[in-house]
């Protein structure tokens, strides 16, 4: 179960981000657009270096 977690963390992101700010962007303006992507990169990244598996 943790490594599907692990493989789709990644392409979540991926695909979520792009699509996610623009719908944003429209709907609540470009400042509010700008706060949800550091927002959203930030718990992206966060969740990446949680999920990471580091070789033994």
């Amino acid at each position: 179960m943790f490594k599907k977690i692990v493989a789709l963390t990644p392409i979540f992101g991926a695909f979520a981000f792009p699509i996610a700010i623009p719908i944003i962007m429209v709907r609540q303006g470009i400042e509010t657009g700008i706060i949800a992507a550091l927002f959203l990169s930030s718990l992206w990244f966060i969740a990446m270096l949680r999920t990471s598996e580091m070789p033994h």
